[in-house]
């Protein structure tokens, strides 16, 4: 198809236009922070909107416009359901587990700190590399994604926008911490939901035929409920991306932020449903382009439809629907970055004063942009990224949470079933092709492996990883019990 393009000039002036805007706006609403607690969770009176706006923006990422559409076009709409509740799932698991760590932790800033109080320091350490970990790969996906945006509509070098959007950035959330997130966001949110109801608009209004009879047409294994692949895509996604988000940072502050349990609950409902329906449509949209085209690049395939014959006024919109989506995503990020080295800081290092915790953190947040500069500019798949940070909290989520419930699992436990479930999933984790993986084609060959394991290595990957932990959690506490 024919994409709508634009000049380097329109692209870069758009997407600093927006930067300023939203520095413009840090400026104006920030406050001297009296404490590094405010820095993390602000006053703790967020209402109704701020909280489900700030949920919802945070969860939406620029990765919105390229992971789900570009895993509807091989994993059909299992991957979509997979996709869409498992961006869900996490908000609606902290329904029920989310005021109940407010009334043990009433003055609580991270997860880091029930982990710390639970397991102990050893698991602390492990569980704050794996979250750093998994927030720093978000930020370099978020980056990456807006770079190879402008790079696709206008040939706009990738490291130009990296550079002008981690700037962006800087300049105001390392000003102004949580609560200016929480101001952003609001109007962050305001956009993404204007310009997703629009692009809805276009490409229904637009199509001659029904969406779904084009999509039964031409590509009806993407849609059969007896495709096997799509259930396979659809647990595989579902069990990353939950798995990934219980663990994210920026998550858990907006549960210590809210002024009361029920404003909480309904505004984990909200955006639930919100970012269930939001990030279903993209990737229907990807259902619907692979439809049309069946060469379609799997991760332009949203673009490759909204921007397919389409006025300048469209590229614009999608501009600064991905703008506000990146920054709305990375300052949730950073901010969440900063607050885990303020918080856990001191426990590691107990000389580290109150102020001299957040210049550290300040640095290794500079330090970090530069290693997220360098890896964005070098244009690696989004969707794979993540499948690699998803990998480490699966091998985790098991131990940690199920931990809190269970009180025999001492840190030994935790600490070996995490490693044990992290070798085994790498072992089966599949290449970047997805064609092979450490054990099978390299150290083992395919032809003696059922040929769903050969097919399947993600899902094999991501449930093994999950399910070693839990063998041997039970196993203890199945040997326990007989003594």
């Amino acid at each position: 198809m024919e994409i709508t393009h634009i000049t380097t000039q329109t692209s870069l002036t758009v997407i600093v236009a927006v930067g300023l805007f939203f520095i413009g706006l840090g400026y104006l609403n920030s406050k001297k922070i009296p404490n590094n607690n405010n820095y993390i969770v602000g006053n703790r009176n967020e209402n109704i909107f701020s909280l489900t706006a700030s949920l919802t923006a945070s969860a939406l990422g620029a990765w919105i416009l390229f992971g789900p559409a570009s895993a509807a076009t091989w994993g059909g709409i299992g991957a979509i359901i997979g996709y869409s509740l498992g961006t869900a799932a996490p908000m609606l698991f902290l329904y029920n587990f989310g005021p109940k760590i407010r009334k043990e932790f009433p003055n609580g800033l991270t997860l880091t700190e029930f982990i710390k109080k639970r397991f102990g320091l050893g698991i602390l350490k492990i569980s704050l590399f794996l979250i750093l970990f998994y927030l720093t790969i978000f930020l370099i996906a978020e980056v990456t994604a807006i770079a190879s945006l402008l790079n696709f509509i206008s040939q706009v070098p990738l490291w130009i926008t990296a550079g002008i959007t981690l700037i962006i950035c800087l300049l105001y959330i390392l000003r102004g911490g949580f609560k200016l997130s929480i101001i952003t966001d609001k109007y962050q949110f305001s956009f993404i939901i204007l310009i997703i109801l629009l692009s809805v608009f276009l490409i229904l209004g637009n199509i001659d035929l029904s969406s779904y009879e084009l999509i039964k047409k031409n590509s009806p294994n993407l849609i059969d409920i007896n495709y096997l692949p799509n259930y396979t895509a659809g647990l595989t996604f579902f069990i990353a991306v939950a798995a990934t988000n219980l663990f994210h940072q920026g998550n858990w502050q907006r549960v210590f932020s809210a002024k009361n349990n029920s404003i909480l609950k309904m505004s984990l409902i909200y955006s639930s449903v919100i970012v269930f329906f939001i990030v279903f449509w993209m990737g229907y949209s990807g259902l619907i382009s692979y439809s049309i085209n069946s060469k379609v690049v799997p991760d332009l395939a949203f673009f490759d439809l909204i921007l397919s014959n389409k006025n300048f006024i469209i590229v614009i919109g999608i501009l600064i629907l991905a703008m506000s989506l990146t920054l709305s995503t990375i300052d949730t990020l950073i901010n969440a970055i900063s607050s885990l080295i303020i918080v856990n800081g001191k426990q590691i290092n107990k000389y580290l004063s109150g102020k001299k915790i957040k210049s550290r953190a300040n640095v290794i947040i500079l330090f970090l942009s530069i290693l997220v500069f360098t890896l964005a500019s070098k244009g690696y798949s989004i969707l794979y990224l993540f499948l690699l940070a998803d990998l480490l909290c699966c091998a985790a989520v098991i131990t940690i949470f199920y931990g809190f419930f269970i009180k025999k699992i001492n840190s030994n436990l935790a600490a070996s079933s995490i490693f044990c479930g992290l070798i085994m999933g790498l072992l089966f984790f599949p290449s970047t092709d997805f064609q092979s993986s450490i054990l099978i084609g390299n150290l083992i060959s395919k032809d003696i492996f059922n040929i769903f394991i050969v097919k399947n290595l993600l899902f094999i990957s991501f449930t093994i990883s999950i399910i070693v932990p839990l063998i041997m959690i039970s196993a203890y506490s199945l040997r326990n019990s007989f003594k």
